[in-house]
Parts: structure tokens; sequence; C-alpha cells
């Protein structure tokens, strides 16, 4: 009875967490999409560090939701091997988190490099009308102009002297940027501007892998308490 019990206490504390897992897991998807949306709006060509590091989030998000299903299969079911699946699966996924961790802490100057330099790649193609669209989206939601700063354009074949897109300018209308006064421009360059973006998506992708590794813990000890409550519950039978 004590066992039974026991077993039923673990079972709805380890319901509990199954709730927040889910919800970790989910949160978990959002956050890699958004960070992947963020470097593909930035960075264009190839695959980077960042955006391998966005897709592994978003991996690791979908996968934590599949295993919280095993593991309220095996608590409805009280299910032994179910259950030691799961927190297997859940140790794994912790000991993958701290690699993404460590991942994303190596690769953030490499990111910020490659980000400048595929940009200023982009600034010598602004004639494409393509890539001007994609640059001046950039420069207008981040009121930014430029890579370090509105003086890059000066080097650019497609722009005449005195002259930056129109926008790079505050209040951003036809033909502001020709014959422009600094006034009336973003002098700042986007490099910097999308940097600081880019770090507050990581720093959203730190804590909320420091809250997921929390619940995971528990949920690894809520596992193994309810493993060991069924084999005890075997070993009465």
């Amino acid at each position: 009875m004590a066992v039974e019990r026991g077993m039923k206490c673990v079972k709805f504390l380890l319901y509990v967490f199954l709730l927040a897992f889910c919800a970790c897991a989910v949160g978990l998807i959002a956050v890699g999409v958004r960070f992947h949306l963020v470097l593909n709006q930035t960075i264009t060509q190839g695959a980077t560090p960042g955006s391998l590091l966005s897709v592994v989030i978003i991996a690791v998000g979908a996968f934590l939701f599949l295993v919280a299903l095993v593991g309220c299969c095996g608590a409805c079911k009280e299910n032994y091997c179910l259950m030691i699946t799961f927190a297997i699966f859940l140790s794994l996924i912790l000991l993958v988190e701290v690699v993404v961790a460590i991942a994303g802490y190596v690769f953030r100057d490499k990111l910020r490099s490659e980000f400048n330099k595929d940009f200023r790649q982009q600034m010598q193609n602004y004639s494409n009308n393509q890539t001007a669209l994609v640059l001046d989206w950039m420069q207008e939601h981040f009121n930014c102009c430029g890579a370090a700063n509105y003086t890059d354009w000066e080097n650019i074949p497609s722009m005449a002297k005195n002259q930056v897109p129109d926008s790079c300018c505050i209040n951003v209308t036809v033909g502001c940027g020709t014959n422009f006064n600094k006034e009336a421009i973003h002098k700042e360059g986007c490099v910097e501007k999308i940097g600081d973006e880019l770090r507050k998506n990581v720093l959203v992708v730190a804590a909320a892998a420091l809250g997921i590794a929390f619940v995971e813990v528990l949920g690894i000890v809520f596992a193994c308490c309810l493993v060991k409550s069924i084999r005890s519950g075997y070993e009465v039978m």
C-alpha cells in the first residue's frame, strides 16, 4: 500500500514535470525558429556555425517533445522499459544541450566576422534588385546604414557621390538618400546593430537552456523514482 501511494505521488509529480517539459520543448522550438529567421535575414551565403546552431536547437526541441510523449506513455502504463528509455534519452538530451551551449560560446566571434564579410559582399551587389531589397529591409528595420557606418557606401560602384540608399534615412522617402544630410540618416553600421540583436537572442537561448536543464534534472529524478517504485511493485508481486 505504501509503495502504491508512493508511486501515485511520483506519477503526479512526473505528470507535472511532463507538462512543464512539453512547454519548454515548444518554447525551445520557437526560440530556435526565431534565431534561424534572424540569421536567414542577415547571413545568406551557405551554412554557418550560427545557422547550424539554430537547426540543432530546433531539432533538440522536437526531440524533447517526442521524449515527453514516451515518458507520458511510460508513466500511464507504469512500464519499466519505457521509463528507463525516458530517463536515458533525457540524460542524453541534457548532454547535447551542454555541447550546444559550448558551441554557441565558441563560435560567437566567428559568427560576427562572417556576417560582416557577407554584408559587405552584398553591398557590392546592391544593383541587384533582390540584394537591394534584403539590405534595405535590414537598414530600415534595424535603423542602421552600411556595415561599420554610413561611409561604407562611398566605396560602392552603384552609388553616386554623397549618396546612400533611401533605407538609411531616419524618415524614409523616395530620393532622401541622394545628397543626404548627415543628421537625416542613421550613421551607425548594421554589423554592430544586428550583432546586438543576435546577442539578445543568444541570451534568450541561454536562459531557456538553463531553465530546461533544471526541469530535465527533475525529470530524471522523478523517472528514476518511478522506475524504483515499479521495480518494488514487481518484487512484491
